[in-house]
């Protein structure tokens, strides 16, 4: 790793990167916790899924040893990161996306949404979603699960929610949704393995659990009102939980290291905020899911949360 982005790692990163870990153990961790639904997205959707990761992560790193060897850098590929970025990047396509698309997608991420701003840990924003974002405006299409997995038997969840009301979902079981049975992102649909890995994270303190406890209350708190006001028009918080990309969002997204605050109290902040403009996007926004729209907000919000109860240089 070059000197300066070992000056911007050790400015922008929050404590527990430093704390006996690495960053190739930390992007370890990381797939581990990936792992469960990895094997879910092949699981349901079969060798397409396995197509768009491999392709995505295969792109990311290349795509990054050669901006690193343009600019005049240590090749650091083999910390995993880039990996990391291009499987939350395919977690988000659908899995009959064509080629150019997930390729695109990738090097995109990789180049504006990374190494334009330095490299690793100097990032404003999380890096999967520059890159879904900019694919999402671009060919909405092809980015749209719905138009492009039409061979399958599930169904889209909050589509539904969105144009036919409560009473459209009201059959549909938690059970299904946590097994992945849904149309979405080909891995942020796998609720169940998502919950699996990312509580595991937390546990390990791989990420920091306040953010995600914060956007997961943000989230489901005003889903519960909701709720309990009007049952018929609205679907319960656990259905809101276990579909779109919350799961991804909460444990996965949201707490991207170079984006999220340094504090507890800012971290909790942040995730409840992310959480709250995800349901405020589903409910009274054009978009059914709002996830990466309301993390992209949120890390905007960063530099100010930073700002509440500062501490002084060198204290703890």
């Amino acid at each position: 790793m070059s000197g300066s982005t070992s000056v911007l790692l050790a400015m922008s990163a929050p404590p527990y990167w430093h704390c006996g870990r690495t960053i190739r153990q930390t992007s370890l961790y990381m797939l581990v916790g990936l792992a469960p639904a990895i094997v879910m997205a092949v699981w349901n959707w079969g060798l397409p899924a396995l197509r768009v990761m491999a392709l995505c992560v295969s792109t990311a790193v290349a795509v990054e040893a050669l901006c690193q060897r343009a600019m005049g850098r240590d090749c650091s590929v083999d910390d995993f990161t880039a990996v990391v970025t291009g499987l939350l990047l395919a977690f988000l396509l659908p899995a009959a996306a064509p080629w150019w698309l997930v390729m695109l997608a990738a090097t995109v991420a990789i180049t504006l949404g990374k190494m334009a701003f330095g490299g690793l840990g100097a990032n404003p924003v999380n890096t999967p979603l520059v890159g879904w974002a900019v694919l999402f405006v671009s060919f909405p299409l092809f980015m749209d699960p719905n138009a492009m997995q039409l061979t399958t038997d599930f169904t889209d969840p909050l589509t539904r929610l969105k144009y036919f009301g409560a009473e459209a979902v009201a059959d549909i079981s938690l059970m299904d949704l946590l097994l992945g049975q849904q149309i979405g992102g080909l891995g942020a649909s796998q609720a169940g393995a998502l919950l699996l890995g990312g509580s595991f994270l937390a546990l390990r303190g791989i990420i920091r659990w306040q953010i995600a406890l914060g956007f997961f209350l943000g989230a489901m708190a005003p889903a519960a009102l909701c709720f309990m006001v009007d049952p018929s028009l609205n679907a319960s918080p656990f259905f809101h939980l276990c579909t779109g990309s919350i799961i991804l969002g909460g444990f996965f997204l949201i707490t991207e290291t170079a984006n999220a605050p340094v504090r507890p109290l800012p971290m909790f902040l942040y995730g409840l905020i992310g959480g709250g403009l995800t349901f405020i996007i589903r409910k009274y926004g054009i978009y059914v899911d709002g996830v990466p729209f309301a993390v992209l907000l949120a890390n905007m919000l960063t530099p100010f949360l930073d700002m509440i109860r500062p501490k002084p240089f060198g204290g703890r």
